[in-house]
């Protein structure tokens, strides 16, 4: 007999990652995303963004200057201080949570705690939001100094931010619940493996305590996925920016 195939799934990399470490089938949605928008969008919201796309824009200050590779730059300074803060986490991660190893080689990991790992992701949601908002609003600024269109789309680019900023937010804060299960399961996976390793002649069943080596990559990976998400609009108004 074969096992059934999964559907193959062609969202965001942050979710299909998280589908395959929490073993749950994901379905693509069949509702249209101007649907789905409007049900996020308050109606407060949508007059903002009606106004925004009408032209009613604040106007260009006189002397603005127009965006360079400046902008180029600072993205990447912004993307790339990010990532090395995430591939330094994994380090911190292991001091608070080293698993201890017995005299007869068997994990004794019931001290490793994943709440620690969590603060530290929870810690990396918050440096993502406020590093990457912050270079939003100055790519915004850069924009609106362009031509009429490129001022509405700056307009529009805040309102969205504003409407859907606590949707994404509320969305992300679920990651490190699914996190969670996967530490359990992995922890659970090498406990019944060295359970079943009794006899001295048995066969190598790997070191102790490479589950939780294997859960810090696996993290790393969910946080640069959703570092990529996060950074989409970023790229979005930088690309604007070099059609000037």
């Amino acid at each position: 007999m074969q096992a059934p195939q999964r559907t193959a799934f062609s969202g965001p990399t942050l979710i299909r990652l998280l589908a395959r470490l929490a073993d749950v089938e994901v379905t693509e949605s069949r509702q249209p995303l101007s649907d789905r928008l409007s049900q996020w969008l308050h109606w407060t919201d949508a007059i903002a963004l009606s106004t925004a796309l009408s032209g009613n824009v604040p106007a260009v200050p006189p002397g603005a200057r127009a965006p360079g590779s400046a902008e180029e730059t600072e993205c990447a300074r912004v993307r790339g201080t990010l990532v090395n803060a995430i591939a330094g986490g994994a380090p911190a991660a292991k001091r608070h949570g080293a698993a201890k190893t017995s005299a007869h080689g068997a994990p004794m990991d019931a001290a490793v705690d994943y709440a620690a790992f969590r603060q530290i992701y929870l810690s990396m949601q918050q440096t993502m939001e406020t590093g990457i908002g912050n270079l939003r609003g100055r790519l915004r600024t850069k924009l609106s100094a362009g031509t009429p269109g490129m001022n509405r789309l700056a307009e529009v680019d805040a309102v969205m931010e504003r409407a859907l900023g606590a949707r994404e937010r509320s969305l992300l804060a679920t990651v490190p619940g699914l996190l969670g299960g996967h530490f359990e399961r992995l922890r659970k996976a090498e406990r019944e493996t060295l359970a079943d390793a009794q006899a001295p002649e048995d066969a190598p069943v790997g070191k102790p305590g490479a589950w939780l080596n294997v859960f810090r990559k696996d993290m790393q990976s969910v946080l640069l996925a959703e570092l990529d998400l996060r950074f989409q609009p970023v790229e979005g108004l930088l690309a604007a920016l070099r059609t000037r």
